[in-house]
């Protein structure tokens, strides 16, 4: 499996974990847009420096070859994924707190 394969796979699970297993629909909240972007700049810039230094080194045949700020794109979606699966734990646990 690819690179890009497991991204698509990534963000398909945390996209149903969202909407379907926790039912948290953080997809549908201005706040989580708000602190996805505030969170993508970080993730450009950190990508940016480790991938433009080639600290970090990708197989290009795994990968697509799109790349914003030094970084591939497969990273950005890996980096959603994490984002959106974390709040949406987050969240869901804190519901069960109270």
């Amino acid at each position: 499996m690819t690179y890009t394969e497991l991204v698509l796979v990534a963000v398909a699970a945390a996209v149903v974990c969202d909407e379907l297993v926790l039912r948290t629909r953080l997809l549908r909240r201005r706040a989580f847009w708000a602190a996805y972007v505030i969170l993508f700049c970080f993730q450009l810039l950190v990508n940016g420096v480790l991938t433009g230094l080639r600290i970090v080194r990708y197989e290009p045949s795994t990968i697509i070859g799109v790349r914003l700020a030094y970084a591939p794109i497969e990273d950005l979606g890996f980096g959603f994924a994490l984002i959106l699966l974390t709040l949406s734990c987050w969240v869901a646990l804190g519901r069960r707190s109270n």
